[in-house]
């Protein structure tokens, strides 16, 4: 094996465990929604504008993102933002006010935002150097992550550990693996430059497929802002138990985007947008209205499954479409689509405070079937 292949094994492999660094600090975060709630006595509608502090913080520093990592490397862009995830995530439970929170959320956001760029982008490097696909295992570790981080703390918890000292675990393991990886990713010399790319306000076919992948977006950070509190509040889940329903999200997620590549080639895109939204909108319809503990957890597979390889696909269409250069689709698409995740938990938040927590999660569920209906008119 020659020294390129291998430098190339162990980047791929270290970029692998920092996708894991992030699954495990955004999805940590589930399992605490609760007890910061409890905590500061937060009602639904302020906790879900509190919450938009989060995707607040990822999509206004992920513009900037782009240049940092031209001027300094990818590898230190991630250790700097790995860095400060591993610092705040302690401090979210340390607030005492909302005001406090929301600060601390933005920051925490915008820590997720860096390191999902970044990896992003060196998983492209990576994978260019390999000569083949294999963009969506990157992406199943981050799911990985997901579930790691979210049952984790709760399972440290359980064990007799306080949710700060539980938080500390985590943040001490989040900064192990980043310190650790940091010399087996790529150098900034290595790397490709890669042309910012240009910004138009979305119409046509871009902001139709721009909406859809809002819903999506929508859909995930419910699950990650809200499926803890659901649990706990309206299914009566132990408050250590209550990140199984995120930790179910993610099982599910992880395996079909581990698969994904095959699946999209045996039934096709246009076949995996319409059951994936319709899978995906039973479980939110399940879990809402069959009151079970139970069928909650299964309606968070479901959802899982159905999302996994939506989002995907919709990225590979926006840089397909005609007459249209990708670098101007696929920056609308994607602004869409996190603008749903910043959306979503305040959205959650004002329908559950005036109607209830599952109405509020049925309300999304109905958005998925909006959507399987408009792709297979559209197809």
């Amino acid at each position: 094996m020659d020294q390129r292949t291998q430098q190339t094994n162990a980047a791929r492999k270290a970029c692998l465990l920092i996708f894991l660094v992030c699954g495990i600090g955004l999805s940590s975060w589930a399992p605490m929604v609760p007890v910061a709630k409890v905590n500061l006595g937060l009602d639904d509608a302020t906790l879900g504008l509190v919450l938009l502090s989060l995707g607040a913080g990822a999509i206004i520093t992920m513009p900037f993102t782009g240049m940092f990592i031209n001027n300094y490397g990818s590898r230190k862009v991630m250790l700097a933002a790995a860095t400060v995830i591993a610092i705040i995530l302690p401090v979210l439970l340390l607030t005492t006010s909302s005001w406090q929170l929301a600060i601390a959320l933005f920051i925490f956001g915008s820590a997720i935002g860096s390191i999902d760029v970044s990896m992003n982008s060196h998983a492209v490097v990576v994978q260019n150097r390999t000569g083949k696909h294999i963009m969506s295992s990157f992406h199943g570790m981050f799911s990985v992550g997901g579930l790691v981080g979210s049952i984790g703390l709760g399972f440290l918890i359980k064990f007799g550990l306080s949710p700060i000292i539980a938080a500390v675990c985590i943040s001490a393991l989040l900064f192990l693996i980043a310190v650790s990886q940091y010399k087996n990713l790529l150098p900034h010399a290595l790397e490709d430059k890669v042309d910012s790319f240009a910004f138009a306000v979305p119409r046509g076919p871009v902001l139709v497929l721009g909406l859809m992948c809002f819903v999506f977006f929508l859909a995930e950070g419910s699950l990650l802002d809200w499926s803890a509190v659901f649990l706990q509040f309206n299914r009566g889940f132990d408050p250590s138990m209550a990140g199984l329903g995120f930790a179910a999200f993610s099982v599910a997620m992880a395996v079909m985007r581990l698969t994904g590549d095959k699946i999209v080639h045996k039934i096709g895109a246009g076949k995996v947008v319409l059951y994936g939204a319709l899978i995906s909108s039973a479980g939110f319809l399940i879990a809402s209205f069959v009151p079970s503990q139970a069928a909650a957890l299964l309606g968070f597979v479901l959802v899982g499954l159905g999302a996994a390889n939506v989002v995907p696909v919709f990225f590979t269409a926006a840089g397909n479409i005609p007459n249209i250069p990708p670098s101007v689709s696929l920056p609308a698409v994607t602004t869409l689509g996190y603008a749903g995740q910043l959306a979503g938990p305040a959205l959650i938040g004002f329908i559950a405070e005036g109607f209830s927590l599952p109405i509020a999660l049925a309300f999304v569920g109905f958005l998925l079937l909006l959507v399987a209906f408009t792709y297979r008119h559209r197809s």
